[in-house]
């Protein structure tokens, strides 16, 4: 069996059915519940959420370039 699945015009068949079967369960379990769907939905919008200042916390000075070193 190994060896059959070394072999190079093997392997590609065996990869391509691995990569399928994995992105068909992936969908199955994207899409299969509907609470899971609709939760998994709301998180596509998260990189666009704004950033809440006050919990941001102070920006280091030096970073911005307001403010020359002190060390000098």
């Amino acid at each position: 069996m190994l060896e059959w699945i070394g072999q190079m015009e093997n392997s590609k068949v065996v990869a391509l059915l691995l990569f399928f079967s994995t992105f068909c369960g992936i969908l199955i379990y994207v899409y299969g519940s509907r609470q899971r769907r609709e939760r998994l939905e709301s998180y596509k919008y998260i990189p666009f959420a704004d950033e809440d200042p006050a919990a941001a916390g102070p920006r280091d000075s030096k970073v911005q370039g307001n403010e020359p070193d002190q060390d000098q």
